[in-house]
């Protein structure tokens, strides 16, 4: 079990360094690098750009600091919603690259967005879900039982 809670462990290292980095350049960027991927300057598509820059930041923190957390019960909860929350950006990058045009300058970015974003699901889902949901193990007192069903 030591060698699942390490390749977990893994995981969120992997993801939250590429949540900081990916956040960091993102909030950072300028309004030229913006004008190059996109199809012109957009403010509004910039501020929120930022916004999730910001969002990005935040999980790479919170993902940093939750390897630290011995609770069976909450790094469950933190991979399923992970894992869900990673498979519907998935969707909605995915439903954006095959509606919209496939001609500009984005394409190849949503490709790598939909790639990145299934596979962090796929992880999740394999930890949170994979040989019935046990390979994240949760130890309870047996007094600590009656206290969860309040």
């Amino acid at each position: 079990m030591a060698e699942s809670r390490n390749t977990l462990d893994q995981i969120f290292f992997i993801d939250a360094m590429s949540s900081c980095i990916l956040g960091a350049i993102s909030l950072f960027a300028p309004h030229a690098l913006i004008q190059a991927v996109s199809d012109g300057y957009n403010h509004n598509v910039h501020e929120t750009l930022r916004l999730y820059a910001c969002l990005r930041l935040a999980l790479g923190w919170i993902l940093f600091n939750v390897r630290q957390v011995d609770d069976g019960k909450f790094r469950r909860t933190i991979c399923e919603a992970l894992c869900v929350c990673y498979f519907l950006q998935a969707i909605s990058v995915g439903r954006a690259q095959f509606t919209g045009s496939s001609e500009g300058k984005t394409w190849w970015i949503n490709w790598v967005a939909f790639m990145f974003l299934t596979t962090f699901s796929i992880l999740y889902g394999r930890f949170r879900f994979g040989k019935g949901g046990q390979l994240i193990k949760v130890y309870e007192l047996p007094l600590s039982g009656a206290k969860s069903m309040r």
